[in-house]
């Protein structure tokens, strides 16, 4: 399994890391803590900028929306706003160190047995686009039961720690063509959803229109069970009317030479029998019904534990997770540049950084080198000298940095 890209540690404990594991000898803590303010508060306002771009481009086509347009939007401001806002999310998804989950995961997720012991069907062709991005991945086991307890399975399984979904509806002619009903959603709109704890193997739970389906084994159950009880009911409540109806139908067809009696009495038992099948298929129908709910409800018992946030709610969660991602990462490669004054190649840094969270804190993790020092050149932070990156001055780094945000409003 390839090593994430993502930092688990909040940016304060980062910060903290920094400041005692590394024992800057020529920096104050005081004043390493108020580059930290000076650069956080400058990256704030930064992505409050994305935050406002993606609310107004994802406008025509929230859901939840409780405001109303001045007017009406065209199918080329539609189509505009769709278009920039997919790409502002993705760039935020990256920034956060999600990943795109590919076409074969989901397809494999289709074709693997749920945990849930759910099995859902999807109709990919209501969706106009379909992306999943995941972060966090993991190998987990866990122990499932079956035959009411006797059987237990232990199951390894990828986990997903959190899956941002991107989906769009397609347009209301496609439903109508299909005459299919609306359950929950707008025709044309985009949702966005965020989740926790995902087993790759149930990926297809987190479609809007993923329906329960019976397995394979849950219909032989049932079926088996229905035989049985039918011919158990068959033999003892219409056995002798079945047998008297057959003698019947065997005279009038000229089979049978004797003549047969139907007495009122024979009518009635008769009668009651149909009564008692009639209403074995019905408890038989019932159980299927019932087994079936069993299944929902195991499907949004699962979902709403494992919902986040959705729509407009999830790419402030984002934003702000790509915010801490890009701290942490200017933060990380500051400080060792800074404890290194001779300066560092972007391989060595990346190699050092690595290397230092594996031996002390027992984190595996691919840092984005190339992010990050993007990052410390686009704030001015470090100095290029013959692909040797050196850090800027921690008190120089800060007027750079005081400069920044006294210039953010310079009207």
């Amino acid at each position: 399994m390839a090593a994430d890209r993502f930092i688990p540690y909040r940016k304060k404990d980062i910060i903290e890391m920094c400041l005692l594991e590394l024992k800057f000898e020529h920096v104050v803590a005081s004043s390493f803590r108020q580059f930290c303010h000076l650069l956080s508060n400058s990256l704030h306002v930064e992505y409050h900028q994305i935050v406002e771009s993606l609310k107004n481009d994802y406008a025509p086509f929230d859901p939840n929306a409780d405001t109303q347009p001045l007017a009406p939007y065209t199918l080329e401001q539609k189509a505009q706003c769709q278009a920039d806002f997919a790409e502002n999310f993705a760039k935020v998804l990256n920034a956060a160190n999600f990943e795109k989950i590919t076409e074969q995961d989901l397809q494999d997720a289709l074709t693997e047995e749920s945990l849930f012991k759910v099995r859902l069907e999807v109709e990919f062709d209501d969706f106009e686009q379909v992306v999943f991005y995941r972060r966090g991945e993991s190998q987990l086991t866990e122990t499932i039961t079956s035959l009411f307890g006797l059987r237990k399975q232990t199951i390894n399984f990828t986990n997903y720690d959190r899956v941002a979904v991107f989906i769009t509806f397609k347009d209301k002619e496609h439903f109508a063509r299909k005459n299919k009903a609306l359950m929950g959603f707008e025709p044309g709109s985009t949702i966005v959803k965020l989740f926790q704890n995902v087993p790759k193997a149930d990926l297809e739970m987190l479609f809007p229109n993923s329906e329960v389906r019976m397995r394979p084994i849950d219909k032989a159950f049932i079926g088996a069970s229905a035989v049985v009880g039918g011919a158990v009911v068959l033999v003892t409540k219409l056995g002798a009317s079945l047998v008297l109806l057959a003698a019947l139908l065997a005279f009038w067809l000229g089979w049978r030479a004797e003549s047969v009696e139907m007495t009122q009495q024979h009518v009635i038992t008769f009668a009651l029998g149909l009564g008692v099948f009639a209403g074995f298929i019905f408890k038989e129908w019932s159980k299927f019904k019932n087994r079936k709910i069993k299944f929902m409800k195991a499907l949004s018992d699962n979902l709403y534990f494992k919902n986040l946030d959705n729509n407009a709610g999830v790419f402030h969660t984002l934003v702000d997770a790509a915010e801490e991602e890009d701290f942490k990462e200017v933060v990380l490669a500051y400080s060792f540049l800074l404890n290194n004054p001779e300066g560092l190649t972007a391989q060595a840094l990346d190699e050092q950084i690595e290397a230092w969270f594996q031996e002390h804190y027992q984190c595996v993790l691919d840092f984005e080198i190339s992010d990050a020092l993007d990052k410390l050149k686009r704030l001015q932070l470090t100095e290029v000298k013959q692909g040797v990156y050196h850090a800027v001055a921690l008190a120089q780094a800060k007027k750079i940095l005081d400069a920044h945000w006294d210039n953010l409003a310079n009207y």
